[in-house]
């Protein structure tokens, strides 16, 4: 990579950086490229993205970030993977990580909160962010049936009354 393209590169990871929610530092040492592929397309169906580069650029990169608390984590060989979604990346990687024991997770960032490994563990057990909009909506809605049945009832027993007494003078 000549200097320029290094510039671009950063320069893009640092806005990927600034925009995600979690980042995960984890060793790849020993994977197959086979392997890696497969990370890389569970990761994409995730909403999130995997990236290699040298340490020294993602050093760079992280500069001005809140996910700097990371830098420790980048000795040797590391992927990087990130999501908007602050569940995503944690999920794909730890169950990768189950199916592959190559995969070290090494830790990670959730904005400017330094991760551990078993936080990057707990963040994927959590329910992904659509999952808890979709609860949210739940719960609100859940309110608005019960008052429509509520406000329902009394006048389908009014209507029951009113009939039976029309069949009672009848």
């Amino acid at each position: 990579m000549e200097r320029g393209e290094k510039r671009v590169f950063v320069t893009s990871l640092n806005a990927a950086f600034k925009r995600t929610g979690v980042l995960v530092v984890a060793g790849y040492s020993g994977l197959t490229v086979a392997q890696m592929t497969d990370l890389r397309v569970r990761m994409g169906k995730a909403g999130g993205t995997v990236k290699v580069a040298k340490n020294r650029l993602v050093k760079l990169a992280l500069d001005g970030t809140d996910m700097g608390s990371v830098v420790p984590l980048l000795k040797g060989p590391t992927v990087l993977m990130y999501s908007e979604d602050p569940v995503a990346a944690p999920k794909v990687v730890v169950d990768f990580a189950k199916d592959f024991d190559k995969l070290v997770i090494l830790g990670g960032a959730l904005g400017s909160s330094e991760l551990k490994v078993d936080g990057v563990k707990a963040l994927a057990t959590l329910p992904s962010l659509d999952a808890l909009r979709g609860k949210l909506l739940g719960i609100l809605q859940a309110p608005a049936t019960k008052v429509a049945g509520v406000i329902q009832a009394p006048a389908a027993q009014l209507a029951r009354l009113t009939g039976a007494y029309a069949n009672k003078a009848a």
